[in-house]
Protein backbone atom coordinates (compact mmCIF):
# COMPACT_ATOMS: atom_id res chain seq x y z
CA UNK A 1 0.00 0.00 0.00
CA UNK A 2 3.06 2.27 0.99
CA UNK A 3 4.90 1.54 -2.53
CA UNK A 4 1.32 2.45 -4.21
CA UNK A 5 1.19 5.58 -2.58
CA UNK A 6 4.90 6.54 -3.43
CA UNK A 7 4.37 6.04 -7.15
CA UNK A 8 1.30 7.72 -7.15
CA UNK A 9 2.78 10.90 -5.58
CA UNK A 10 5.82 10.63 -7.91
CA UNK A 11 3.68 10.20 -10.75
CA UNK A 12 1.75 13.51 -10.01
CA UNK A 13 5.27 15.55 -9.21
CA UNK A 14 6.34 14.59 -12.59
CA UNK A 15 3.12 15.84 -13.87
CA UNK A 16 3.38 19.05 -11.91
CA UNK A 17 6.94 19.64 -12.80
CA UNK A 18 6.43 19.01 -16.31
CA UNK A 19 3.38 21.53 -16.95
CA UNK A 20 5.22 24.31 -14.43
CA UNK A 21 8.23 23.95 -16.30
CA UNK A 22 6.64 24.39 -19.68
CA UNK A 23 4.73 26.76 -18.51
CA UNK A 24 7.99 29.06 -17.11
CA UNK A 25 9.11 28.37 -20.90
CA UNK A 26 6.41 29.96 -22.68
CA UNK A 27 6.57 32.85 -20.14
CA UNK A 28 9.89 33.89 -20.76
CA UNK A 29 9.51 33.29 -24.24
CA UNK A 30 7.29 35.89 -24.73
CA UNK A 31 8.00 39.64 -24.81
CA UNK A 32 10.83 41.16 -26.17
CA UNK A 33 9.04 44.14 -28.19
CA UNK A 34 9.23 46.40 -25.04
CA UNK A 35 13.44 48.20 -25.50
CA UNK A 36 13.84 47.35 -21.30
CA UNK A 37 16.94 47.19 -19.59
CA UNK A 38 18.03 43.22 -18.96
CA UNK A 39 18.99 43.89 -15.34
CA UNK A 40 15.68 45.60 -14.22
CA UNK A 41 13.06 43.51 -11.98
CA UNK A 42 9.74 43.49 -13.66
CA UNK A 43 5.99 42.30 -12.47
CA UNK A 44 6.44 39.30 -14.55
CA UNK A 45 9.88 38.15 -12.83
CA UNK A 46 8.09 38.58 -9.41
CA UNK A 47 5.41 36.09 -10.67
CA UNK A 48 8.03 33.34 -12.38
CA UNK A 49 9.52 33.83 -8.58
CA UNK A 50 6.65 33.05 -7.12
CA UNK A 51 5.80 30.40 -9.23
CA UNK A 52 8.90 28.86 -8.74
CA UNK A 53 8.64 28.69 -5.51
CA UNK A 54 4.92 27.76 -4.82
CA UNK A 55 6.00 24.64 -7.15
CA UNK A 56 8.96 23.96 -4.94
CA UNK A 57 7.42 23.99 -2.43
CA UNK A 58 4.54 21.80 -3.80
CA UNK A 59 7.47 19.45 -4.88
CA UNK A 60 8.79 19.32 -1.47
CA UNK A 61 4.74 18.43 0.52
CA UNK A 62 3.91 16.24 -1.72
CA UNK A 63 7.25 13.99 -2.29
CA UNK A 64 8.71 14.13 1.28
CA UNK A 65 6.91 10.95 2.84
CA UNK A 66 7.70 9.02 -0.49
CA UNK A 67 10.83 10.01 -0.59
CA UNK A 68 12.00 9.84 3.28
CA UNK A 69 9.94 6.81 3.11
CA UNK A 70 12.01 5.24 0.42
CA UNK A 71 15.37 6.40 2.02
CA UNK A 72 14.73 4.92 5.20
CA UNK A 73 13.10 1.58 3.72
CA UNK A 74 16.73 1.78 1.63
CA UNK A 75 18.59 2.50 4.50
CA UNK A 76 16.67 -0.31 6.62
CA UNK A 77 16.97 -2.79 4.06
CA UNK A 78 21.03 -1.88 3.22
CA UNK A 79 20.69 -2.25 7.51
CA UNK A 80 19.16 -5.33 7.44
CA UNK A 81 21.49 -7.12 4.96
CA UNK A 82 24.55 -5.81 6.57
CA UNK A 83 23.36 -7.75 9.84
CA UNK A 84 22.96 -10.56 7.70
CA UNK A 85 26.32 -10.32 6.56
CA UNK A 86 27.54 -10.00 9.76
CA UNK A 87 25.54 -13.08 10.85
CA UNK A 88 27.10 -14.83 8.09
CA UNK A 89 30.42 -13.37 8.54
CA UNK A 90 30.27 -14.84 12.21
CA UNK A 91 28.91 -18.64 11.08
CA UNK A 92 31.65 -18.56 8.51
CA UNK A 93 34.53 -17.95 10.95
CA UNK A 94 33.14 -20.39 13.27
CA UNK A 95 33.12 -23.23 10.57
CA UNK A 96 36.88 -21.72 9.63
CA UNK A 97 37.67 -22.41 13.54
CA UNK A 98 35.59 -25.52 13.64
CA UNK A 99 37.36 -27.08 10.59
CA UNK A 100 40.73 -25.65 11.61
CA UNK A 101 40.49 -27.38 15.00
CA UNK A 102 39.23 -30.80 12.77
CA UNK A 103 42.18 -30.47 10.90
CA UNK A 104 44.53 -30.69 13.62
CA UNK A 105 42.90 -33.52 15.37
CA UNK A 106 42.59 -34.78 12.36
CA UNK A 107 46.54 -36.51 12.67
CA UNK A 108 45.15 -37.99 16.49
CA UNK A 109 42.00 -39.17 15.48
CA UNK A 110 44.07 -40.94 12.40
CA UNK A 111 46.95 -42.37 14.70
CA UNK A 112 44.00 -43.68 17.17
CA UNK A 113 41.79 -45.31 14.15
CA UNK A 114 45.03 -46.86 13.57
CA UNK A 115 45.51 -47.96 16.95
CA UNK A 116 42.22 -49.26 16.82
CA UNK A 117 42.33 -51.38 13.96
CA UNK A 118 46.17 -52.77 15.50
CA UNK A 119 44.19 -53.62 19.01
CA UNK A 120 41.10 -55.49 16.57
CA UNK A 121 43.39 -56.96 14.67
CA UNK A 122 45.77 -58.27 17.73
CA UNK A 123 42.57 -59.25 19.73
CA UNK A 124 41.45 -61.13 16.31
CA UNK A 125 44.56 -62.46 15.89
CA UNK A 126 44.73 -63.94 19.78
CA UNK A 127 41.15 -65.02 19.71
CA UNK A 128 42.13 -67.25 16.34
CA UNK A 129 44.82 -68.82 18.19
CA UNK A 130 43.07 -69.63 21.26
CA UNK A 131 40.27 -71.45 18.82
CA UNK A 132 42.85 -72.86 17.27
CA UNK A 133 45.09 -74.39 20.03
CA UNK A 134 41.63 -75.58 21.21
CA UNK A 135 40.93 -77.59 18.08
CA UNK A 136 44.53 -78.79 18.16
CA UNK A 137 43.64 -80.28 21.80
CA UNK A 138 40.69 -81.49 20.71
CA UNK A 139 42.21 -83.54 17.57
CA UNK A 140 44.73 -84.64 19.64
CA UNK A 141 42.75 -85.77 22.38
CA UNK A 142 40.64 -87.96 19.02
CA UNK A 143 43.88 -89.13 18.12
CA UNK A 144 45.06 -90.52 21.27
CA UNK A 145 41.42 -92.33 21.72
CA UNK A 146 41.84 -92.93 18.02
CA UNK A 147 45.24 -94.69 18.53
CA UNK A 148 44.30 -96.43 21.89
CA UNK A 149 41.13 -98.09 20.07
CA UNK A 150 43.20 -99.27 17.33
CA UNK A 151 45.92 -100.53 19.44
CA UNK A 152 42.92 -102.79 21.73
CA UNK A 153 41.67 -103.83 18.63
CA UNK A 154 45.49 -104.76 17.03
CA UNK A 155 46.20 -106.50 20.66
CA UNK A 156 42.60 -108.03 20.54
CA UNK A 157 43.16 -108.97 16.63
CA UNK A 158 47.04 -110.40 17.65
CA UNK A 159 46.02 -112.08 20.92
CA UNK A 160 43.38 -114.15 18.65
CA UNK A 161 45.83 -114.84 16.16
CA UNK A 162 48.26 -116.30 19.07
CA UNK A 163 45.34 -118.00 20.25
CA UNK A 164 44.59 -119.01 16.66
CA UNK A 165 47.84 -120.58 15.98
CA UNK A 166 48.30 -122.03 19.30
CA UNK A 167 45.64 -124.04 19.48
CA UNK A 168 46.56 -125.18 15.60
CA UNK A 169 49.78 -126.25 16.73
CA UNK A 170 48.39 -127.93 19.97
CA UNK A 171 45.97 -129.49 17.46
CA UNK A 172 48.45 -130.42 15.67
CA UNK A 173 50.88 -131.50 18.94
CA UNK A 174 48.21 -133.55 20.16
CA UNK A 175 47.38 -135.59 16.41
CA UNK A 176 51.03 -136.32 16.02
CA UNK A 177 51.08 -137.21 19.96
CA UNK A 178 47.84 -138.79 21.48
CA UNK A 179 47.21 -142.37 20.61
CA UNK A 180 43.82 -144.16 20.74
CA UNK A 181 44.41 -145.40 23.81
CA UNK A 182 44.72 -141.94 25.18
CA UNK A 183 41.81 -140.44 23.59
CA UNK A 184 40.25 -143.51 24.94
CA UNK A 185 41.04 -142.25 28.64
CA UNK A 186 40.26 -138.82 27.42
CA UNK A 187 36.64 -140.04 26.81
CA UNK A 188 36.21 -142.07 29.87
CA UNK A 189 37.61 -139.02 31.97
CA UNK A 190 35.20 -136.51 30.23
CA UNK A 191 32.23 -139.16 30.47
CA UNK A 192 32.55 -139.60 34.31
CA UNK A 193 33.12 -135.55 34.84
CA UNK A 194 29.74 -135.50 32.94
CA UNK A 195 27.96 -137.89 34.99
CA UNK A 196 29.06 -136.05 38.40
Amino acid sequence: MKKMNWKRHLKVSVTVLTLVAGATVALASGGGEGHVAHNAWHDVDTWKVLNFVILALGCFFIARKPVAQFFSSRSKGIEDELTDLEQKKADAKRQLAEYEARFRNLERESEKIVQDYIKQGEDAKKRILEAAEAQAGKLEEMAKRNIEQEFKAAKAALKQEVVDRAMDQAQALIKKSITTQDQNRLVDEYLKKVEA
